[in-house]
C-alpha cells in the first residue's frame, strides 16, 4: 500500500523539515515541483525541452505539464508513498491531481495542515538562516550556532539568509498563501481528507503528530 500526503501550510510552517523526515523515516518520495521541473529541464527529453521553452520565455509552467511531471515520478517509482510538495497550490490543480491519482488507481490519503500563527511564523522566518556549505539550519533565538557564525555540522563560515526572509516580504507571500493556497483547507476538509496540527511545537512533537494521524488513518 501507497501513501499520498500533501503537507499544507504558508511558508515557514515546517512543511520541508517535516516533509524531509517523512522520506528519512518511512521511506517516502518527496515530489518538489521546483526539483522536478529542473530534472526535466536537464533532462533533454521532450517533457524536459518544453520546461526549457517555456522557462526561457520567463512565462510561468502550465498545470499541464507539471500534472506531466508527477504522472512521469508516480509511473516510474515503486516507493513506499509520496508527499507533495509545492503542488497543488489552487483549486483547479489540486482538482487535475485528484484526477491523475484516480485514472492510476491512487488518491490522496490525507492533507496536513500545519497551522502557525503570523506573527509567530514572522519572529521564526526572519531569524533563520543556513549553512551554504552543508545546508544545516539555524534560528537567531531558537537555535543559534554554538559559535557564533560558525556550522555546529562541518564547521564552515558561509552562513547565508534568504533575501526575502525579513517580515516585509515573508507578510506579502503569507497574503498569497491565503488568497490562492488556503482554499485547499476547505476542498480536502470536503472530501474528508483534512486533518490539522499545532506547527508551533518543537519539531519533534510535530512529527509525531503526524504520525499519530497517520496512524489513525491505518496508513502507518
Amino acid at each position: 500500500m501507497t501513501i499520498n500526503l500533501i503537507l499544507l501550510g504558508p511558508p515557514g510552517a515546517g512543511k520541508g523539515t517535516q516533509a524531509q523526515r517523512l522520506v528519512e523515516e518511512r521511506q517516502l518520495v518527496q515530489l518538489s515541483t521546483g526539483d522536478m521541473l529542473r530534472e526535466a529541464r536537464a533532462s533533454g527529453s521532450e517533457m524536459g525541452r518544453r520546461v526549457a521553452e517555456v522557462m526561457d520565455r520567463g512565462e510561468l509552467v502550465t498545470d499541464d505539464i507539471v500534472i506531466g511531471l508527477i504522472r512521469e515520478k508516480l509511473e516510474g517509482s515503486d516507493a513506499a508513498g509520496f508527499i507533495f510538495d509545492g503542488f497543488p497550490r489552487t483549486l483547479a490543480q489540486a482538482d487535475a491531481l485528484d484526477e491523475l491519482l484516480a485514472g492510476m488507481g491512487r488518491k490522496i490519503d490525507a492533507a496536513i495542515e500545519i497551522q502557525v500563527d503570523d506573527d509567530a511564523l514572522v519572529r521564526r522566518v526572519s531569524g533563520r538562516f543556513t549553512c551554504g556549505n552543508c545546508g544545516a539550519v539555524y534560528h537567531d533565538e531558537t537555535r543559534p550556532t554554538q559559535k557564533d557564525g560558525v556550522c555546529d555540522q562541518c564547521g564552515s563560515t558561509d552562513m547565508k539568509r534568504r533575501a526575502d526572509d525579513n517580515a516585509e516580504s515573508l507578510r506579502t507571500r503569507l497574503m498569497e498563501y491565503y488568497k490562492k493556497t488556503s482554499p485547499l483547507l476547505g476542498y480536502y476538509y470536503a472530501k474528508g481528507k483534512l486533518r490539522s496540527l499545532d506547527g508551533l511545537r518543537e519539531m519533534d512533537e510535530v512529527a509525531r503528530d503526524i504520525g499519530t494521524i497517520l496512524h489513525e488513518q491505518n496508513l502507518g
